[in-house]
């Protein structure tokens, strides 16, 4: 029995060429045993006409499928579904089961408590944007991206591509690494020091579940990354929050046993910490026997002034656990960060990483190291500090013409203005009816420890464009009035 055109229908708005929604059609029929070996496929003009498409799509996409082993070719008599063809497995479909446990109950909630900074995953849909950390795809580079992964993706760097690591990583990131990124933030690594990530996220939480546990303390910054007090809570230390100012983290106001900060662009004030008070810490850290953590997010972002050394590069104790991450410089979804830290600490997280995960796939790492060595990150770094001094000065005018308070600006650059609106404003609530206007902000009280102040929300301009940035201000404006 053939199978007949009405069968086949193209999706408005679906995602991939002709071919490839041809291609997927088929697969699908068959992998969901609509299809059924020996069938009849309809002509290629028959389908074509149906679908109103070229004739020549139809049979290129037969043959990438015969190719595949899904259809089979009979000359003048067309195509037919291979009797070879993948087909999933048969099992009877159970009715759906309650929950006779309450897992909530069972795990404490611990994880799922925690705060975090609302973003909605359609972010890109509305018009004013100001969400912080997500990827403009007008300053990517994504053709030598794609010639990198292709290069990753060949038969040269099969290895790479599919070999286990085990608990190792690509060397030649890790080569990258040492030559490249590390040596502009004036620290000099070897590779036993260095150890590749999922991320800074993953970074933080192998350095938290080494460092920390019950009956330990680890500073943290008020405001600071709402993150970082999860990972804490879950080692079951204690987060002691220390009020930033101006500068920073201070370093006299501290009594922890692990001190976790960002000195280069503080989240989410975006003070830069002086060198001065960059070695008072490290001072103080010797001095009381502390660890630092030192996220140092967003480094390649000090457009205004020249960026400033990393604390690890000041240390001469080893007292300082260096984490970084691309998710701010290249993208977010690449999940790819990394930690300098001594041989004895970095061999404890390389333990620790292989019981979660041996090491970052392989094509990403090389797909990375490929793009570094190359030239393209240190060009899209640079286009993107155009691009974000061009638009925080709009942003900045624009905040000044609609008489809002900047609360934490930072003079170095950064993504983002961190600011503050009127005593008794809740910025959970003006979030909620701006979107109505298309306008997208964060409210701040995710980055407080405790009960904190709801009137700080935070403004990024990394993901809106530059025309649109003075209109969203204005109705931001307008909301608070």
């Amino acid at each position: 029995m053939a199978i007949p055109v009405e069968a086949f229908y193209l999706t408005p708005g679906a995602s991939g060429s002709l071919q490839q929604q041809i291609r997927a059609m088929v697969t699908q029929g068959i992998l969901a045993g609509r299809f059924r070996p020996g069938q009849r496929m309809p002509s290629s003009r028959g389908l074509a006409g149906h679908l109103g498409i070229s004739r020549i799509t139809v049979t290129l996409a037969y043959a990438d499928l015969v190719s595949g082993d899904y259809l089979t070719s009979a000359g003048r008599s067309g195509y037919f579904v291979s009797e070879t063809a993948p087909l999933a497995p048969q099992f009877p479909v159970s009715a759906p089961q309650g929950e006779a446990v309450d897992f909530r109950a069972l795990t404490g909630g611990r994880f799922s408590g925690a705060a975090r900074v609302a973003r909605p995953e359609d972010w890109d849909s509305y018009p004013y944007p100001f969400i912080y950390g997500q990827a403009d795809p007008t300053l990517f580079d994504h053709q030598n991206w794609r010639q990198c992964a292709l290069r990753a993706l060949g038969k040269r760097d099969f290895a790479a591509l599919t070999s286990d690591y085990y608990e190792r990583d690509d060397p030649l990131l890790v080569e990258q690494l040492l030559r490249t990124i590390l040596p502009r933030r004036g620290i000099a690594a070897r590779e036993e020091e260095v150890l590749l990530t999922l991320g800074a996220q993953n970074a933080l939480w192998i350095a938290a579940t080494l460092l920390l546990g019950p009956g330990r303390r680890a500073g943290v910054e008020n405001p600071g990354y709402p993150g970082w007090r999860g990972v804490v809570t879950a080692t079951g230390a204690a987060a002691v929050p220390v009020d930033v100012d101006a500068l920073g983290l201070p370093p006299e106001r501290l009594a922890a046993d692990v001190v976790f900060v960002t000195p280069s662009h503080q989240c989410p004030t975006n003070a830069t910490m002086p060198v001065e008070r960059r070695v008072a810490l490290l001072d103080a850290a010797e001095a009381q026997g502390f660890v630092i953590v030192e996220d140092d997010y967003e480094f390649e972002m000090s457009f205004l002034k020249p960026v400033a050394p990393a604390l690890k590069s000041l240390d001469r104790g080893g007292r300082v656990i260096y984490a970084g991450s691309f998710s701010k410089s290249v993208f977010p979804g690449l999940r790819l960060g990394y930690l300098v830290g001594p041989p004895g600490f970095i061999a404890e997280a390389r333990a620790l990483r292989a019981l979660m995960l041996k090491h970052p796939p392989g094509h990403i790492q090389r797909t990375m190291a490929y793009f570094l060595g190359l030239g393209h990150y240190d060009a899209l770094v640079n286009r993107m500090k155009n691009a974000y001094r061009r638009r925080r000065q709009v942003m900045a005018e624009a905040i000044a013409d609609e008489g809002l308070e900047i609360a934490g600006q930072g003079g170095f650059g950064g993504s983002s203005f961190w600011m503050r609106a009127a005593e008794g404003v809740d910025t959970e609530a003006l979030a909620i009816a701006l979107r109505a206007e298309g306008v997208l902000i964060e409210p701040g009280r995710a980055f407080f420890a405790g009960d904190g102040p709801k009137n700080y929300y935070r403004l990024a301009y990394s993901s809106i464009a530059l025309p649109k940035i003075a209109e969203g201000v204005a109705r931001i404006a307008r909301a608070l009035r």
